[in-house]
């Protein structure tokens, strides 16, 4: 972090050789640790579940969860894996180890549909798709929500740029907003 950026997790270790002790901080405490919204576009797709599903049924009990390897036994891409493993994460299935950087497996008495409900922007989107709401005019994309109409427009860096009020507070800095989500959910990937 610099002067002047805006407030972000963090996380404090303390590494005594034999185990490790991690502490992670929230910004704000009505923030929570959900991720900034950056996992949103991997819990939006609609193969996530059945993914998941399938990791979940050849994850082992081994330190790290090795997603190139998991990726050829479930004939999956890396990336649909991880989308698998953001998931099982917030399911309380696996881990993610800052220090090792990768997953790891466990089991958390979470319920596994607590990460749907508990996201509104996640929940709009879905409901913004299922409303028909989202169209293209060329290169952007409109989403219709009421009698305001959105427009987004893919970002040359990544990710999606919107005309609401979220996007203009944000810039993108705590994940996509609901309407930006429900783009992604309907494009087909290039």
């Amino acid at each position: 972090m610099t002067a002047g950026s805006a407030p972000a997790a963090s996380v404090w270790e303390l590494d005594t050789g034999g185990m490790r002790l991690s502490l992670t901080l929230s910004p704000e405490p009505y923030r929570g640790f959900s991720g900034e919204g950056g996992v949103l576009a991997s819990l939006a797709s609609d193969d996530v579940t059945d993914d998941a599903a399938l990791v979940s049924a050849l994850l082992s009990w081994d330190p790290t969860i090795d997603v190139p390897t998991l990726a050829g036994q479930a004939g999956l891409t890396d990336e649909r894996v991880r989308a698998a493993l953001v998931q099982l994460g917030t399911a309380g299935r696996v881990g993610y180890d800052v220090a090792e950087q990768a997953y790891f497996h466990r089991v958390l008495p979470y319920d596994a549909g607590r990460a749907e409900r508990d996201n509104p922007r996640l929940v709009g989107a879905r409901a913004l798709v299922e409303a028909g709401a989202v169209g293209r005019d060329g290169d952007v994309a409109t989403v219709r929500h009421g009698t305001e109409v959105y427009r987004v427009r893919r970002r040359p860096e990544g990710g999606y740029a919107c005309t609401c009020r979220w996007w203009s507070r944000h810039r993108g800095e705590r994940g996509p907003c609901k309407h930006a989500l429900a783009v992604s959910m309907v494009e087909v990937p290039a």
